[in-house]
């Protein structure tokens, strides 16, 4: 039998955590219709490779189609001929979506935290007029684990983005496939892939309490190679990781 490459032992290790994950958390059931909200960053494209790979397999049986939301006034450009290539190559439609918000009219609210909710909107509405039961998200282990962090620290608070949340005002939920998968294992499949970057001009884009987690986890780990594996077991002992 022919050695595996070492990119297609990385692949099988993304596809088993990913497995894990759904059985794990009962992300996926039989008859389920997924939309995939793809960004065109390298954790989406991954998001929407893989689960194409996974819908071909009888058990459990979903499909799975995929949705990409422009804002027409913020300068945060993306190749959506690129997009539409990547997800015909992998058996997806692909949806297109525009829209806007005005930073003016809520002040209450970071222009960040204000673009990010009306792309979301935009894939909820999107979600229910095609009759799609459940959104998936590209968010990794890495992006959880700086969570906890993050509301901890900063609002006193141990929680995270759970694995998979019901929404309770519309018959949808989010599901984090990759909720398992070291972000460290995405980029190094974005560079044998050839994933194509998009472009990042946001003009509200800066440094933030992410970033400082990131960066503190990292640190964290440097003085202990269990760290990872210990925060997430205090959140799976928790009941942080599915919200009904």
């Amino acid at each position: 039998m022919p050695r595996l490459s070492e990119e297609q032992q990385l692949e099988q290790r993304i596809m088993r955590r990913m497995v894990r994950a759904m059985a794990t958390y009962r992300l996926i059931d039989d008859g389920d219709k997924i939309l995939v909200g793809l960004s065109g960053g390298k954790d989406s494209l991954c998001l929407l490779e893989m689960l194409a790979r996974r819908s071909r397999i009888a058990h459990p049986a979903f499909t799975v189609e995929a949705v990409h939301v422009r804002m027409e006034n913020i300068h945060y450009e993306s190749d959506t001929g690129y997009l539409e290539r990547f997800a015909q190559a992998h058996g997806v439609k692909l949806h297109i979506r525009t829209t806007r918000f005005d930073a003016d009219t809520d002040t209450r609210k970071t222009p960040c935290f204000l673009c990010s909710w009306y792309r979301r909107k935009e894939m909820f509405n999107l979600a229910q007029e095609l009759g799609f039961n459940k959104i998936a998200l590209g968010h990794h282990q890495d992006d959880l684990l700086h969570t906890a962090l993050m509301s901890t620290f900063f609002q006193g608070q141990f929680a995270t983005m759970p694995a998979r949340i019901r929404m309770r005002k519309m018959p949808l939920s989010l599901i984090r496939p990759l909720c398992m998968v070291a972000e460290a294992d995405i980029i190094q499949l974005a560079q044998w892939r050839g994933y194509e970057k998009q472009l990042k001009q946001c003009p509200y884009e800066h440094d933030s309490s992410r970033d400082y987690a990131a960066k503190l986890f990292k640190e964290i780990e440097s003085h202990n190679s269990e760290a990872r594996p210990c925060l997430w077991r205090a959140l799976e002992q928790a009941g942080k990781m599915v919200e009904e």
